[in-house]
């Protein structure tokens, strides 16, 4: 298969080994039923899917890129990374990603005391029971159980009113640094991406520092065409990876069937203007038998 401008790649989604609903091999299924002729499994904080992904893949005859989405604090703002190509049994990337997960039970439970404080009883257990392992818990694990505790009607008005800044529920939490997160990628053979840059509430200047260090650390992508990007950011994203000479990305940060607004493999092409990140990632590129 040659890999081109055209392909219909999609290098981020998420599955149940983090907050997805879906597990690898049933996205392994979706994608290739949509059209994607390039798909990567991108966990947040976690490569606990990897293998079955790649198994899954190869069972559907599609052309795989492993990854993982880290959690990054810069400038006071969560940032993430994806890193796309990488290694799944890299020791060092491994470590990186346990530390970074391991403050989310502590956080996850200050949360839910927060919850309790305006009369929302057992958030911790409720959003738990999504999940599993308290050190993957997040706050989508707790949009669902408010969902179905029937406290909002969607994931999307418990963002509108909860678990973000200024709202019952809110947490900061201290994750990975920028710079460690580049090194972990590279140091496993991947390429960092900086993803959905324009969900981050961040100052044009800020914007351009994020961009300006993420570079200077390594990082050589940006995803441009994204699930929570409008056809406007496209355009901006591009000209910025243009203008910071890194390579394009497109992937629909797909989580759920119920809760997603783009379903994999659905995105528009990128612009022939740009280079797409798999231009970079062909040696990396896990072909089917």
């Amino acid at each position: 298969m040659q890999v081109n401008i055209l392909t219909n790649a999609d290098l981020h989604c998420h599955s149940d080994v983090s907050d997805g609903t879906l597990s690898p091999e049933d996205l392994a299924v979706r994608a290739k039923a949509n059209g994607v002729e390039l798909w990567a499994l991108t966990d947040h904080d976690e490569l606990g899917g990897q293998h079955r992904a790649i198994a899954a893949a190869a069972g559907q005859g599609l052309p795989y890129l492993t990854g993982t989405e880290i959690s990054v604090t810069f400038a006071g703002l969560t940032v993430h990374i994806v890193g796309l190509g990488v290694d799944p049994d890299d020791a060092r990337l491994q470590a990186g990603l346990q530390a970074t997960r391991g403050g989310r039970e502590g956080r996850a439970r200050e949360m839910a005391k927060q919850l309790a404080g305006v009369g929302i009883k057992g958030a911790f257990e409720g959003a738990l029971q999504y999940v599993g392992n308290p050190d993957l818990i997040s706050r989508t694990h707790f949009a669902r159980f408010l969902v179905e505790s029937q406290v909002c009607s969607s994931t999307h008005e418990v963002f509108r009113n909860y678990l973000t800044e200024g709202k019952p529920g809110f947490v900061p939490h201290r994750w990975a640094a920028l710079g460690d997160a580049v090194s972990w990628i590279t140091g496993a053979g991947g390429v960092a991406v900086l993803a959905h840059p324009a969900r981050y509430r961040v100052t044009p200047t800020e914007e351009y520092a994020l961009f300006s260090e993420f570079k200077a650390h390594g990082g050589l992508g940006v995803e441009v065409v994204t699930g929570s990007h409008s056809a406007a950011e496209y355009v901006k994203y591009g000209e910025m990876a243009q203008e910071f000479e890194l390579y394009a990305s497109r992937g629909s940060d797909f989580h759920s069937p119920q809760e997603s607004h783009t379903d994999l493999g659905a995105l528009p092409n990128l612009s022939g203007a740009l280079r797409p990140v798999w231009e970079a990632l062909t040696h990396r590129v896990i072909q089917p038998h």
